[in-house]
């Protein structure tokens, strides 16, 4: 079922399913998007401040969209405006199980548009162990219940 602006609340709370990352799969984001020695060498990672391979910053963000649209992807999103204090906290390495929570921070109609209206979200993504991986809010544009 589809929820629209109205259907949201402030206040609410949603928690997805575990994701396990690989080694392999650290490995080749990196080679693609990110090749620096701590995403892609592990031997070289070791002798680097993290003192062992981790995930590309870009890469947590990746698996941030994909586990909101499991807990989110319900609600009817025109369009992203805005990310704001994007924030990695601690690595992602491999083998970890994260998981995303997201709170409903805001919800409020266009003063322009009556079709649609802005819903801020707020996010932390964890490891096993409750570690913050990362913070992040995302203000959105989402449709209104279409008038019958």
């Amino acid at each position: 079922m589809t929820r629209y602006l109205e259907d949201l609340i402030i206040g609410e709370e949603r928690t997805s399913e575990p994701i396990t990352i690989s080694k392999e799969e650290i490995i080749e984001f990196a080679r693609k998007f990110d090749p620096q020695p701590f995403h892609i060498d592990e031997e070289a990672a070791k002798k680097t401040q993290f003192g062992g391979l981790i995930a590309s910053g870009t890469h947590t963000l990746a698996y941030w969209r994909k586990m909101d649209d499991q807990i989110n992807g319900d609600i009817a999103f025109i369009c992203g405006l805005e990310y704001e204090s994007v924030r990695l906290v601690t690595p992602l390495r491999p083998d970890d199980h994260m998981y995303l929570t997201s709170k409903i921070v805001e919800v409020r109609p266009s003063k322009t548009r009556p079709d649609r209206g802005v819903v801020k979200i707020e996010y932390r993504v964890f490891n096993q162990n409750n570690q913050t991986l990362a913070n992040l809010s995302c203000t959105s544009l989402v449709r209104r219940k279409p008038q019958t």
